[in-house]
């Protein structure tokens, strides 16, 4: 038998599958520790993978947080398409369901999207697709909704856009601190501490205590 049937083949990865792995490597790591802490190499002894590999799929840690963002996009902007483009109900209800689908994503992932909010401070083509992107994209959206509910007499005269970019950065911020380290706080109160505010800032109601008078 010759020397290169006995020597033993080397473990081959496909290119996606060594990604998400490393990907989710990290996404473990974040929840040990802020991004600002770790270092390549910590990472990919969590993997299968040597060092080296890890350049083969990102430029750095903030191109890796970059790809983290796109994987939670959509999950992101999922909770809160159904308030803002408006529906029949009482729009209270529509706010209470968008803000506590927010909230699972942020339980789901609080450290990953505090890396990346962290990050876009830091790195200008994460800020291009956090604070550029997501951001101003729900801030844009959420200007257009207030527009619109101003218009049909329903939200008092206010304006819009700067309301709009108060509550989401106020959204960010607040969910950073309780959901974005392990442990997190209690998402219940921090669901119903966000519909408060957003439900009497914007409709002059109490929140949770209207929307179940509502129901009941």
């Amino acid at each position: 038998m010759s020397d290169e049937v006995r020597r033993p083949k080397q473990e081959r990865h496909r290119p996606e599958e060594s990604e998400r792995e490393i990907l989710d490597a990290a996404k473990q790591l974040l929840r040990e520790r802020p991004l600002s802490e770790i270092t390549v190499g910590e990472l990919m002894a969590r993997t299968r993978l040597g060092r080296s590999s890890f350049y083969l799929y990102f430029g750095d840690l903030y191109d890796l947080v970059a790809r983290l963002l796109a994987r939670l996009e959509a999950a992101l902007w999922e909770p809160a398409e159904r308030w803002i483009e408006g529906s029949e109900g009482p729009p209270e209800e529509d706010i209470r369901r968008a803000i506590g689908g927010v909230v699972s994503v942020w339980v789901a992932h609080g450290p990953v999207l505090r890396a990346i909010a962290e990050a876009s401070l830091h790195d200008r083509e994460v800020a291009s697709l956090w604070r550029d992107g997501v951001i101003e994209r729900f801030i844009d959206a959420v200007t257009d909704r207030l527009t619109k509910e101003i218009r049909r007499g329903r939200i008092d005269q206010l304006h819009a856009h700067e309301t709009a970019t108060a509550l989401l950065l106020m959204n960010e911020r607040y969910l950073m601190d309780t959901l974005g380290r392990v442990p997190q706080a209690d998402a219940k109160t921090v669901a119903e501490t966000l519909d408060r505010i957003w439900v009497r800032t914007l409709y002059g109601l109490d929140g949770i205590d209207e929307a179940e008078e509502y129901e009941s």
